[in-house]
């Protein structure tokens, strides 16, 4: 399935910013849907997933308390990125899977990307 992100911009660091990503079509409930970054010249490294059919949620240390990831509606995987620190520069991915795992490659389906900086 086709995935869209979008949301990201220039922000000041202890910013907000909702990163949305959206299915070309419904996201059947089996699906782990992810949320990945890639900071220049760094490898891509997981944020934050969720459970599409019970709503669990597992996030990295580094964004726990500040990031939370949720479902819009059918087909719509949201971000919302809290208390932005400089480090949280990247360009964030979507991701769509059906294993419950942090792991890059346990992933078939990918969006664009969507870059986030936050200036300190």
């Amino acid at each position: 399935v086709q995935l869209q992100a979008s949301g990201g911009g220039l922000v000041q660091a202890g910013a907000s910013l909702r990163l949305s990503c959206a299915a070309a079509g419904r996201i059947y409930s089996s699906t782990v849907m992810a949320w990945f970054r890639q900071a220049p010249g760094q490898e891509r490294t997981f944020v934050s997933r969720i459970r599409w059919s019970t709503g669990r949620t597992w996030s990295a240390d580094s964004v726990k308390g500040r990031f939370t990831i949720s479902k819009d509606g059918a087909n719509k995987v949201v971000l919302q990125m809290d208390s932005l620190k400089p480090d949280d520069t990247a360009v964030y991915y979507c991701a769509g899977g059906t294993q419950w795992s942090g792991d890059s490659r346990d992933y078939r389906n990918w969006g664009q990307g969507t870059l986030v900086t936050v200036s300190s």
